[in-house]
């Protein structure tokens, strides 16, 4: 469907495919030089086409957020799945039932309560259902601390009957807030050392640990070369955003998505308006040095946006520059796993052309 960019109507989210094929490469080549495997997070493009990119590059399976993420990746042929979630309740607990009889599925938990109902999945389709048992290593989100904590929990679930415990996983979320190079270090080594130092404790109580999961896109790299870590799971890195920008991880250069957005209104001298507002963008992600703004203005540095509402981005000009009604920008958003999901599909850019759309076809599953 070749077609120049500038034929777009707007708001439309452009996948720049140039620096979504490097973003993935460059990942891959962590994985495979520090000797792990690479199980990247879907939840950040949502998309089954992008996914077996990454498995064709390299990846030995992928992860998901939620039962419907898997649902709609199963479907589309990939089957070695981890599903980073909590399985609580009847009806999701049949629906990966039926899954368990399509694909190879693993999922996490923190509690020998969620353990006793994926029991009984795995007794319903004669085999032991994988988990990996939840570490928190600083998030204070799921699991419990590392060492003790965690590995009696282990020991606990591996009593229930129809589990098998095949590992520990955990989520440096907490690695965002990271003020400089040094912290962000410090937080992906403890990150990886706390989860190896369970495995230890486990392997040590009797309980052996095949997969030691861990990194998100800040810390993927640090993690990846702890020794003891068999797996990463970075998620943002194959777009990249301002969070990403403002770490110190990623460049501009480095960011394939972009919400393309068309001025609107330019009420006074120094106030422009956009027509996306958090609707498009979300409103995830935090205002912060050294990027201020509701999102970067791709090569556009002496515009700043301060605040959106649902369908409008308002924002100023910084110096003596010009900006016109019609002009149309690129915004790299400050979340973009949150944005992506509020599109039906990407628009893939090669070298100023439209290529292809993508379908974003797990938007939307929060189930």
């Amino acid at each position: 469907m070749s077609m120049p960019v500038e034929d777009l109507d707007t708001p439309s989210l452009l996948v720049d495919l140039d620096v979504l094929e490097r973003n993935v490469e460059a990942m891959a080549a962590v994985a495979r030089d520090a000797g792990v495997g690479l199980r990247p997070h879907t939840k950040t493009h949502k998309s089954p086409e992008i996914a077996r990119m990454q498995v064709d590059a390299g990846a030995s399976g992928i992860t998901v957020a939620k039962l419907g993420e898997a649902e709609v990746m199963i479907d589309a042929g990939l089957d070695d799945v981890y599903v980073a979630y909590p399985i609580v309740g009847a009806p999701k607990l049949e629906r990966l039932g039926a899954l368990l009889e399509r694909a190879q599925v693993r999922v996490s938990l923190d509690s020998v309560e969620v353990a006793e109902g994926l029991g009984r999945v795995g007794k319903d389709v004669g085999r032991d259902v994988p988990v990996l048992i939840d570490v928190d290593t600083g998030l204070h989100r799921m699991g419990r601390e590392p060492g003790e904590p965690s590995a009696r929990l282990a020991l606990d679930v591996a009593a229930v009957s129809g589990v098998e415990v095949i590992g520990l996983s955990t989520h440096a979320g907490h690695a965002y807030r990271a003020t400089d190079p040094v912290e962000l270090r410090r937080i992906g080594e403890r990150e990886a050392i706390g989860v190896v130092e369970t495995a230890e404790r486990c392997a040590h109580e009797g309980l052996p640990i095949g997969v030691v999961s861990v990194g998100s896109t800040p810390t993927a790299r640090i993690a990846a070369g702890v020794d003891g870590v068999t797996e990463i799971r970075p998620g943002t890195y194959v777009f990249n955003d301002v969070q990403q920008m403002r770490l110190g991880v990623a460049t501009e250069a480095a960011c394939a998505a972009r919400i393309l957005t068309t001025v609107v209104a330019r009420p006074t001298a120094e106030r422009f308006l956009i027509d996306a507002g958090t609707k498009s963008f979300s409103g995830d992600g935090g205002d912060g040095p050294p990027l201020p703004g509701r999102g970067f203005v791709a090569a556009r540095p002496d515009l700043i946006i301060d605040f959106m509402n649902e369908e409008h981005g308002v924002g100023h000009l910084v110096g003596d520059t010009e900006l016109r009604i019609g002009d149309r920008l690129e915004v790299i958003p400050l979340h973009v796993c949150s944005a992506v999901n509020l599109f039906d599909s990407a628009f893939a850019i090669r070298a100023g052309e439209v290529d292809r759309e993508i379908a974003i076809t797990a938007r939307g599953m929060v189930r």
